[in-house]
């Protein structure tokens, strides 16, 4: 018996270092993620754009390449802060790509595939706003904000059959401003401070 145990003893911590050298690296790097992120959504409320990019951007790097879902949210964040951080074009075209991706996935979760939906409608909008401030033919323009539109009404739609009644609001009032911004006289536009988040 005591063989046995003494055994046991000998090769306790053998069985530890394969664990933390094997599964125990995806918890160490999941521990790295879940700081950046943290530091990420502190530096997010606090307006500091460009170090919570960063600090999303270092996060979703950290990232076991399984942890997909929490990669989608991770980076969703990252495109908001993206915006925020006067990097639209970037964030407008990761965000496209993000809603292909959601779309084509059954297994999605629908909160993450909505709220890039209406991020990417926001970056559409605010696209078409710098569009027609740099004084683009309507063609170039039209698109960006006609898809912001159909966005907007489709999230307005969700959230009714959803019962959310706050955020069908404030996808209709977002339907209404690219409406109003299709609409708009380019003098107009023109006197008009550029829209923020």
């Amino acid at each position: 018996m005591r063989t046995i145990l003494l055994a046991i003893w000998i090769l306790l911590p053998i069985g530890a270092w394969a664990y933390h050298e094997g599964p125990g690296q995806d918890l160490v790097a999941l521990d790295s993620a879940d700081a950046k992120l943290a530091a990420a959504h502190e530096q997010a409320l606090a307006g500091k754009w460009s170090l919570s990019v960063k600090s999303y951007e270092e996060a979703l790097r950290a990232l076991p390449k399984d942890r997909l879902a929490e990669a989608r949210r991770a980076r969703l964040e990252l495109n908001k802060a993206r915006m925020q951080d006067s990097k639209l074009p970037e964030a407008h075209a990761d965000l496209r790509a993000m809603v292909e991706e959601l779309q084509n996935d059954p297994t999605a979760d629908p909160k993450v595939l909505a709220g890039a939906r209406s991020a990417h409608a926001n970056a559409q909008y605010y696209m078409t706003w710098l569009m027609r401030l740099e004084g683009l033919p309507r063609e170039q323009w039209e698109p960006e904000v006609e898809a912001a539109r159909q966005t907007y009404r489709l999230l307005a739609e969700e959230a009714v059959a959803a019962g959310d009644a706050e955020a069908a609001g404030r996808h209709r009032a977002d339907l209404e401003s690219a409406v109003r911004l299709a609409r708009m006289e380019l003098k107009d536009l023109q006197g008009l401070p550029l829209p923020s988040q």
